[in-house]
């Protein structure tokens, strides 16, 4: 990645110098955040558009799903372990930090593994983790769950949400009513899954991709790339993110992933039920299984009223564009999860451009 301090400029000048009208989708949390405060999307030129995508793994957990957790925590006798963004998204009824206060055992860890450790400390309580996350974390999941049973832990269990991108993003292009001309690939995804999965869908849909890192410069060039691309009529997957992501990806990774997880139907918020795109617990590991152990069932979706999160999702509207955006929805009061992640593109245009749209 160059550092010349003039680099960005003669980056931006190119951007400006382009003709042809574009929208580009970010589909990385991350991406949006880092869009956000840089201020990149002031910078650009009128006719080029950036569009935030379904890259925050906490934002398209189904409404039905976090009801689901919500169900588990307050009528069974179990302690739930969650990442922190999690905590405040709020459910049909409550969110699990008002559960929490109804007396829920709800409980903040930072690795899958700390979930591992609490229960192994506490062998008299059923702990259950809250597996929320993309390609990028459900390796360690994986790798939890084996060592769960290499350890014989009896009371700990895994509740997956996890999702996979490239069928969100079949899902999207797919979609005749988004109206995307390429797409800024997620850089931690694309570490795990490498590229050709990006490949088959640049030959499917004619969508030129670019697997993006996250400094500033790394977005202006992939900006520039996928410019390029567009004005040559091209449509082709290229890797702006090389000292880092790989073309086979991880293929350890991959192995943890194909050994403990098998792809299943998963609800996201903005798309609906997609196949093949969510990871549930292989049968060799059934007793790690959340959904097994406390037989779950899925809870139906319930719209949330006013909120536009799923329309955001899917670069139908930007933030600013919902009616209840920095009104009755704010970082403090938030109505729909697109606020309360530190990778939600509310909370990004909230705290970097609340007056713009």
């Amino acid at each position: 990645m160059k550092t010349d301090p003039d680099y960005k400029n003669r980056l931006l000048e190119a951007i400006c110098n382009t003709i042809k009208p574009a929208a580009l989708m970010e589909v990385c949390g991350t991406h949006t955040m880092a869009i956000a405060r840089t201020g990149i999307r002031d910078l650009l030129p009128p006719h080029i558009t950036l569009l935030s995508g379904p890259g925050c793994p906490v934002c398209v957990t189904s409404q039905g799903d976090i009801d689901t957790v919500i169900s588990l925590v307050l009528n069974h006798n179990i302690t739930l372990l969650t990442f922190g963004d999690m905590m405040r998204v709020p459910g049909s009824e409550c969110s699990l930090q008002e559960a929490r206060s109804q007396g829920a055992d709800v409980r903040v860890v930072y690795s899958p593994l700390d979930a591992l450790q609490m229960a192994q400390n506490n062998p008299g309580r059923e702990m259950v983790f809250l597996g929320i996350g993309f390609e990028t974390t459900a390796p360690a999941v994986a790798h939890t769950i084996i060592e769960a049973q290499k350890l014989k832990v009896t009371n700990f269990s895994v509740l997956s949400l996890h999702k996979l991108v490239p069928p969100a993003l079949e899902t999207l292009f797919a979609d005749k009513e988004i109206k995307v001309d390429g797409l800024i690939c997620p850089g931690h995804v694309s570490m795990i899954i490498g590229l050709k999965p990006y490949q088959q869908l640049a030959a499917k849909f004619h969508q030129p991709c670019v697997v993006t890192g996250f400094e500033a410069v790394d977005i202006l060039e992939s900006i520039c790339m996928l410019l390029q691309q567009i004005g040559k009529g091209q449509a082709r997957i290229e890797n702006q993110y090389k000292r880092v992501v790989r073309p086979q990806g991880n293929p350890i990774a991959l192995k943890l992933l194909e050994q403990v997880f098998e792809p299943v139907e998963a609800r996201w918020r903005g798309l609906g039920a997609i196949p093949g795109s969510g990871l549930a617990v292989r049968d060799r590991y059934a007793n790690y299984d959340a959904v097994r152990r406390y037989g779950l069932i899925a809870t139906e979706d319930r719209s949330v009223k006013g909120c536009s999160c799923g329309s955001i999702l899917t670069g139908k509207i930007s933030p600013p564009q919902c009616a209840l955006f920095g009104r009755a929805c704010t970082p403090l009061n938030p109505v729909g999860p697109c606020m309360v992640s530190q990778e939600g593109a509310c909370a990004a245009y909230y705290r970097y451009a609340p007056m713009k749209g």
